[in-house]
């Protein structure tokens, strides 16, 4: 697998957890009802919820890439995708809200960041693909 597809995946990965530290300081589960949802499915305390869920995001992350993606085992292009579309529609969405609201939310300053690392990356993987297969 191509290093630099490698190396911006653990970029996306790290990003995110920025991202979930925004999120975090900001109290997200107070102010967007699909995050209280899914943080009350974890946990009466939505914020201990909150924190179960993002560590766990990051630790499938980083799962992910040293078993999958820095092996370029044959998974590791569907877990990429996962993070590239995952990261993609977070991006865009919370860009959306803000919009929406006329108001900063959590996680509008890294939200930009994790878009455009996205995006890098859905170019470099398309770049190293041929007919679905990543290039080693």
């Amino acid at each position: 697998m191509d290093r630099k597809v490698q190396m911006v995946c653990l970029l996306l990965v790290f990003t995110q957890a920025g991202h979930s530290i925004e999120e975090y300081i900001g109290h997200l589960w107070e102010v967007l009802p699909p995050a209280r949802y899914l943080c009350s499915l974890v946990s009466d305390d939505l914020e201990k919820g909150f924190l179960v869920i993002n560590i766990g995001f990051f630790v499938l992350g980083i799962l992910g890439w040293l078993l999958l993606v820095r092996t370029g085992h044959v998974l590791a292009k569907y877990i990429i995708w996962f993070w590239i579309i995952i990261e993609l529609i977070n991006g865009v969405g919370h860009v959306v809200w803000a919009l929406i609201e006329a108001s900063y939310r959590p996680g509008l300053i890294t939200a930009p960041f994790l878009f455009g690392i996205a995006w890098c990356l859905r170019g470099l993987v398309q770049k190293s693909t041929d007919g679905g297969k990543v290039h080693s």
